[in-house]
């Protein structure tokens, strides 16, 4: 629950307690006339303000303009639970509030960026924002214009970057998951048609088997045995790439010694099973008749090489319905907008969707505190921070390092740390990597929208905070988000 709202006690004024000379010497009338200064002194008043008193509230309706002429004030912007200041000055002149009454944007109610307190005794002179708006309007029109200009055109320049950079990442995720299903989907494809020669193969043998008059019960004793072999190969320890090739080698000559068809390639089912000469000699000592071994063995390789088949169909598939299940919870599709998270679910989803971007020449670390617990977010939300940041810490490091990702508890926070190996930040950059359009990367390859926009996902709408720490070889964004709701206001 909110706490009590602190209120604005400002102490009533009357117009024209300030003269156009003393008007005058402030920096933002100094280049007036006398009528216009009138004009001013009789639409304006002087306010008082306590020590210690709040002067304007962030988020409240933006209808005075201030102008400081004796006093001590702070800005503060409120980010999460807490009320960061921005600026304290005393220098006389200075102004907030309404500063942009005058340009015209209809339906739109405008409200307070921050708050101001006084910090000492403080006195001000206050414009309604209606007088200031109109006065601005009528008196500088041209300057109006440009005024507006500007800051409706980078509204609508950064609207539609912004959208285009959405559009983009989109197209490279799909690019991405769509590469990433291709590769297990043809091995499930590979596989099920090399399984239906296994399975035909199969037929035949075992056709061939009982041409060649085998008793029934040296018919069942075979494939029992099949079955053995199976569930041996099932149980082998998995041999590296030298373990198998040696393994194969001993096979193929023991099967090349009894004139086994196909030696060194039925050699290299029973190898990459994991079998040894052992098992072959024990489906050598269960057939009354030689002959018979040739025809038997590759009916059991027939039956092992199924197995691996349907292995290689079952880890494919998988494959498939993890990518689909990871495009699903990074798209949040089917969820609500806002819910309780764990945050590991949407940084491991997206770690798996930007994979074609790692590539293989980045080194994953995760150091999760799986203790932490859920946190209220918008996961599509902060989906796209874990994006904009993993991809940056990608680039900067050209596809080779370390990425680390950390999760750990400060406080009532939640911390979420990705580092990169890349070679730093400089200070003079570190300080602006925030700022909307800025980037270092070269023209046509960055926005300098993606951590602009994160920040503001983390900030604006989940009330917590995101810091830079870096040095060569050693670069960290924090993420700190609140474990509770932010209070409302």
């Amino acid at each position: 629950m909110s706490g009590p709202v602190e209120e604005i006690k400002l102490q009533p004024c009357e117009p024209g307690k300030l003269g156009i000379d003393e008007l005058r010497t402030l920096f933002l009338f100094e280049k007036l006339t006398d009528d216009q200064l009138t004009w001013i002194a009789q639409h304006g008043c002087t306010m008082h303000a306590p020590a210690g008193s709040l002067v304007l509230r962030e988020g409240d309706p933006a209808d005075q303009f201030f102008i400081l002429l004796s006093g001590t004030i702070a800005l503060t912007r409120r980010v999460g639970q807490d009320d960061v200041e921005t600026n304290r000055t005393e220098q006389r002149g200075v102004y907030m509030g309404a500063t942009q009454a005058y340009i015209r944007d209809e339906g739109v109610q405008r409200k307070y960026m921050g708050s101001m307190r006084a910090l000492d005794d403080s006195d001000f002179f206050m414009m309604s924002a209606a007088d200031f708006g109109k006065m601005m309007r009528e008196w500088f029109p041209m300057a109006i214009h440009l005024l507006e200009g500007l800051a409706l055109g980078m509204r609508s320049t950064q609207a539609a970057i912004s959208e285009r950079q959405r559009l983009m990442a989109l197209g490279s995720l799909s690019a991405g998951l769509m590469h990433e299903l291709n590769n297990p989907a043809a091995a499930a494809s590979r596989a099920t048609g090399a399984l239906r020669q296994r399975v035909a193969g199969m037929r035949h043998k075992l056709g061939m088997l009982a041409a060649g008059k085998v008793p029934p019960e040296r018919l069942v004793a075979l494939v029992e045995l099949q079955e053995e072999v199976i569930e041996r190969a099932a149980k082998a320890p998995v041999l590296t790439a030298m373990q198998t090739a040696d393994r194969e080698d001993e096979l193929g000559e023991w099967l090349e010694e009894r004139h086994v068809t196909g030696a060194w390639d039925v050699a290299a089912v029973f190898a990459q099973g994991g079998l040894d000469v052992e098992c072959l000699e024990q489906i050598q000592a269960k057939l009354e008749t030689p002959k018979l071994l040739d025809k038997a063995v590759q009916w059991i390789s027939y039956a092992l090489e199924t197995e691996q088949l349907m292995s290689d169909i079952e880890d494919a598939t998988g494959r498939v319905s993890n990518l689909v299940s990871a495009a699903k919870q990074y798209s949040q599709l089917d969820r609500a907008a806002h819910q309780w998270i764990d945050v590991h679910t949407g940084l491991d989803s997206t770690l798996v969707m930007l994979s074609h971007k790692i590539g293989t020449g980045v080194k994953i670390e995760k150091e999760y505190d799986r203790t932490l617990p859920q946190i209220p977010a918008h996961p599509a939300e902060l989906n796209q921070v874990w994006t904009n940041i993993i991809d940056n810490a990608v680039q900067a490091m050209s596809a080779a390092g370390t990425l680390t990702v950390r999760t750990y508890r400060e406080d009532d926070q939640v911390i979420v740390s990705i580092g990169d190996t890349g070679p730093g930040i400089p200070d003079h950059v570190r300080k602006r990597v925030f700022e909307p359009f800025f980037t270092t990367k070269p023209v046509g390859e960055g926005t300098g929208l993606g951590l602009d926009i994160s920040y503001r996902i983390v900030t604006n709408g989940h009330g917590g905070d995101i810091l830079v720490q870096s040095k060569p070889g050693d670069t960290k964004f924090l993420v700190k988000l609140p474990i509770t709701e932010p209070p409302s206001r």
